[in-house]
C-alpha cells in the first residue's frame, strides 16, 4: 500500500519549498504518519540542501514491512518517535557494543533519505531507528527529547557522573534548559554559566543549584565541577574556564559548530581535561532518556507553529534570530 507524503525541504536559495513523494515500506520499515515535529537548530544547516528537513518527529504507525511483526514488537498504532539516525546495520563493532550513534553503516539526516523528513505528513522508518514513546509524554513535548534530549542525556548518563557529581551547563537555551533538568533529577549538583543574570531565575526553577553570570567577572570563587556541558551556539572562551575546572574534568561541546573550541595541548596537561565528542545518544540510552524523561516529567519549553510552509518558516526564522523559548515544534493539524 505504502504512502503518498508532502514534505518541506531546503532548497539552494534557502527559501522552504513543499514537495511530494511515496514511500512503500521496506522489510523492517513501518510508515509513520507524522504529528508532531521539533525544530532544531541543525535543521538550519541544511536550509540551503534540496533534502527534507525534520529529525525530530512523533507519529503513529500506520502500516508495517513484511519482517517487522518477525523482528520486532512494533505494531500498527504504537506512538513512536524519530531522531537523527534513520538505520543501523546491526553487525559492525559499534553497534554490537551498543554504541549505535557511532555505526559504520548507518543511514542518517543529510546523507541518506533525502526524499522525506519529518517536517511532512508521513515518512518509512527502519525499526532499528525508531523509539515507542512512554504514555507520559505528550507528543508536544516528545519531539524535542529524540534529538536535543537524547543529546543531554548522554554526557550525563554515558561517561560515568553520577549522583553528587557536579556538572556545569553552559546557556539556558535549548540544550542548556533541558540538560539542567535531567542532571538535577539524576541528583547531580547543576552549576549553571550565562552570559547575564537574565535567566537566573528560570534555571534555578528548572533545577539549578548554583546561577553564575560570565558577564560578572572571574570564576575563580566557584568550587570546582566535574564536567561542563557546553550549549550555547558559540564557542566560548575556554580559559575563563580552567579555574573551576577539577582535575580530570571532562568537557562537553554539544553545539554543532564550524568554530574551533580553543585549548592548547599544555592546558590539556595542566588541567588533565578531557574533551569529549558525544551526538546523541546509543540505542538503549536513548530508551532509559524517554523511560526517566516520563517518570520524572522532565519536558522542553516549547512554542507551536502549525506544520505547515509558512510554519515551517515561521519556526526556523525565529531559532535563526535566537529568539525562540526554547523549543519550536511543529503540529500537524
Amino acid at each position: 500500500m505504502g504512502v503518498d507524503f508532502t514534505v518541506f525541504k531546503g532548497s539552494a536559495s534557502g527559501e522552504i519549498v513543499e514537495a511530494t513523494g511515496h514511500r512503500d515500506p521496506g522489510p523492517t520499515e513501518v510508515i509513520v504518519k507524522v504529528s508532531h515535529c521539533g525544530v532544531c537548530g541543525t535543521d538550519e544547516h541544511y536550509r540551503h540542501v534540496d533534502q527534507g528537513l525534520g529529525h525530530e518527529g512523533i507519529g503513529v504507525i500506520t502500516e508495517v514491512g513484511s519482517m517487522v511483526h518477525a523482528v520486532s514488537e512494533f505494531r500498527v498504532g504504537d506512538r513512536v518517535g524519530m531522531s537523527w539516525f534513520h538505520k543501523f546495520c546491526g553487525h559492525c563493532d559499534a553497534c554490537l557494543t551498543g554504541r549505535q550513534n557511532q555505526c559504520a553503516n548507518k543511514t542518517e539526516f543529510g546523507t541518506a533519505d533525502l526524499d522525506q523528513g519529518c517536517f511532512g505528513t508521513a515518512v518509512a522508518w527502519d525499526i532499528s531507528a525508531l523509539f515507542k514513546i512512554p504514555e507520559e509524554i505528550a507528543s508536544e513535548y516528545a519531539g524535542p527529547l529524540m534529538c536535543g534530549g537524547a543529546t543531554v542525556w548522554a554526557p550525563l548518563a554515558d561517561y560515568g557522573l553520577k549522583p553528587g557529581s557536579r556538572v556545569g551547563v553552559l546557556g539556558v537555551g535549548g540544550l542548556g534548559h533541558l540538560a539542567i533538568q535531567f542532571a538535577a533529577k539524576m541528583g547531580m549538583e547543576v552549576v549553571v554559566f550565562s552570559g547575564t543574570e537574565s535567566k537566573r531565575q528560570q534555571a534555578l526553577e528548572l533545577g539549578a543549584s548554583e546561577f553564575y553570570a560570565t558577564s560578572a567577572g572571574s570564576l575563580e570563587e566557584v568550587e570546582k565541577i566535574h564536567a561542563l556541558l557546553i550549549t550555547t551556539s558559540v564557542a566560548p572562551d575556554m580559559k575563563s574556564f580552567f579555574p573551576v575546572m577539577a582535575l580530570g574534568a571532562l568537557v562537553f561541546p554539544l553545539t554543532i559548530s564550524m568554530e574551533h573550541l580553543k585549548v592548547s595541548p599544555l592546558d590539556l596537561v595542566i588541567y588533565g581535561l578531557k574533551i569529549v565528542g558525544s551526538a546523541t545518544a546509543p540505542t538503549a540510552s536513548t530508551r532509559a532518556m524517554l523511560r526517566f524523561a516520563g517518570k520524572q516529567g522532565i519536558k522542553p519549553i516549547i512554542e507551536k507553529f502549525p506544520l505547515t510552509q509558512a510554519g515551517v518558516v515561521n519556526a526556523m526564522t525565529k531559532l535563526r534570530e535566537g529568539k525562540m523559548r526554547y523549543r519550536g515544534v511543529l503540529v500537524a493539524a
